[in-house]
């Protein structure tokens, strides 16, 4: 039973760990379709017998990169709600890592959003990943919503959902900050709205 427990607690080989800082890396900036194992294997200076050790497929790659996406978000709004009082402020940091990101050097959109587009069939595994992301996100934010006494907290969620691709999707093809100033104006209005 010890045993069992410790196993649980051991951190990834540094290799694993590796591979899959390669693969983010490299998945986000140049598509998932267009890095092949190969390429994952050199950069990430790993032999093939560790690469299939550590993720029997591609496929498992990339799913594991998407699920790490997830976890640094859900990580970020676990902590704004430690630190943070209020609900408002909390959508309020979330408005604010959402506009750092879409503005920063090298953004190349959202990562889901891509991820879903190079995966046509809503079953595939990858569009699976994706798509319990964005439930889980758009029930936090519904949960803020109602935190704060929105009226309306699903549709405020919905809202600010399509506000937070719309700042992704024009932070990455038009005028990023623009695109930040209209994500913050949603937000406050969404915000007024529990107080009308």
């Amino acid at each position: 039973m010890a045993a069992t427990a410790r196993s649980a607690i051991r951190p990834p080989a540094p290799s694993k760990v590796k591979i899959l800082a390669t693969a983010d890396d490299l998945f986000y900036t140049e598509g998932i379709h267009t890095v092949g194992v190969d390429r994952i294997i050199a950069a990430a200076h790993v032999t093939k017998a560790t690469f299939y050790k550590h993720y029997r497929s591609k496929d498992l790659l990339i799913i594991a990169y998407v699920e790490g996406r997830d976890r640094e978000i859900r990580e970020f709004l676990d902590d704004a709600e430690a630190r943070l009082d209020d609900p408002r402020e909390v959508i309020r940091a979330l408005t604010v890592k959402i506009g750092v990101e879409a503005t920063r050097t090298g953004f190349r959109g959202c990562p889901f959003i891509n991820a879903a587009a190079q995966f046509a069939d809503p079953a595939h595994p990858v569009r699976v990943a994706v798509t319990a992301h964005r439930d889980w996100y758009a029930d936090r934010i519904e949960a803020l919503m109602r935190a704060i006494g929105h009226p309306q907290p699903g549709n405020a969620a919905d809202d600010y959902l399509l506000a937070r691709d719309g700042a992704l999707a024009g932070g990455y093809v038009g005028d990023s900050i623009a695109a930040n100033a209209a994500l913050h104006r949603s937000t406050e209005r969404l915000l007024a709205e529990a107080e009308a």
